[in-house]
């Protein structure tokens, strides 16, 4: 099994504190960069994907 590849939001400066996303085979996690090892937040590939239907921005 390979790690997690963590990844923070590109709105988020450098050395911030941020949610962090990483991508598994079947779910899409969440974590707290202050506490990467406390609990995440693990969400179906398709409730991620209606998620961010409602709160990403498209260009005009």
């Amino acid at each position: 099994m390979q790690p997690l590849a963590w990844h923070k939001s590109s709105y988020s400066p450098n050395g911030s504190n941020c949610v962090e996303i990483a991508t598994a085979a079947t779910a899409i996690l969440i974590r707290d960069s202050k506490t990467p090892t406390a609990a995440r937040l693990t969400f179906p590939p398709a409730a991620w994907a209606d998620f961010l239907s409602h709160t990403v921005k498209t260009k005009p």
